[in-house]
């Protein structure tokens, strides 16, 4: 039988730790708000990627009217003899920035990489070749909720989700609905923006032949084009093989030369500013509906 003198110093012992469960809770809440009312120590980074800022940065641009977040969906899959696998990836690393400055409130987030590319066994689609990255459906509507959830608690009111490959779409469509619903009545509202894909591709190329006058004379037949060449060299030459390419005689891509090399750049850099500004308009916009 427990002695009253044990239950007793039971009883203490169990209060006394509440009490430290509960003080160390305090501790750790107070830091936190210490951590997140500190000035920045240095000067900030003019970077738009929220991975290349400290939460300081983003924090701070949160506060200063930045309410707007971009997720940009890639892919890596097979491009051809010539270009590296993550294509679409490189392209968003020049194209997601020149639309966040365009908008002038926005922020990117991380590219999301993995997205649906067929099946993997039987393979289908893009995994039939070495080098692609497939995910299923539930798993990319589940990393997209979750990245968008997770700016909605920092404090973006419009998440704006684009993609620069076509099996992407029907993905972000879904993904943008439940989160709407979801999020009524919230103040925060997700936007699939489409036209950076349809017609954002096809706009680009129009204005390439029309304004530029660059238009493509034939086909190599290979999962490429000028289009996606010059803007991911904007990005990295090294992406599409350049020096490779100019070595082995084969720099060119559907009857376009892309040597000189700065030529083929600035070629690229006049698509992405008139891609961004054409994605900026789109998404202006939907967040105005």
């Amino acid at each position: 039988m427990i002695s009253a003198g044990r239950l007793f110093l039971t009883a203490i012992l169990l209060i006394a730790g509440c009490t430290s469960e509960a003080q160390q809770n305090a501790d750790r809440e107070r830091r936190i708000q210490e951590k997140l009312a500190a000035p920045n120590p240095i000067e900030a980074s003019d970077s738009l990627w929220m991975e290349e800022l400290t939460y300081i940065e983003v924090r701070d641009l949160i506060a200063g009217g930045y309410s707007t977040a971009i997720i940009p969906t890639g892919g890596i899959e097979e491009n051809g003899p010539y270009l590296a696998t993550g294509k679409h990836n490189v392209i968003l690393r020049a194209l997601c920035p020149a639309i966040a400055r365009d908008l002038g409130n926005a922020l990117c987030a991380p590219v999301v990489a993995f997205v649906p590319e067929g099946s993997i066994d039987p393979p289908s689609g893009a995994m039939h070749y070495p080098g692609t990255f497939t995910v299923r459906d539930e798993t990319y509507h589940a990393l997209l909720v979750d990245i968008a959830e997770s700016l909605r608690v920092h404090g973006f009111k419009d998440i704006v989700l684009i993609g620069d490959s076509g099996g992407n779409q029907r993905g972000m469509a879904a993904v943008a609905g439940d989160l709407n619903k979801r999020w009524a009545g919230s103040g925060v509202t997700a936007h699939f923006v489409i036209e950076f894909y349809t017609p954002g591709w096809e706009e680009t190329e129009k204005y390439t032949e029309d304004v530029l006058g660059v238009a493509e004379t034939k086909s190599d037949g290979h999962h490429d084009d000028i289009w996606v060449t010059a803007m991911m060299m904007v990005t990295d030459p090294a992406s599409v093989r350049y020096h490779e390419r100019v070595e082995a005689d084969l720099a060119s891509i559907n009857g376009i030369d892309i040597a000189p090399m700065e030529e083929a750049i600035e070629l690229g850099k006049k698509m992405v500013a008139f891609r961004a500004e054409y994605t900026a308009n789109a998404i202006r916009e939907a967040i105005n509906k």
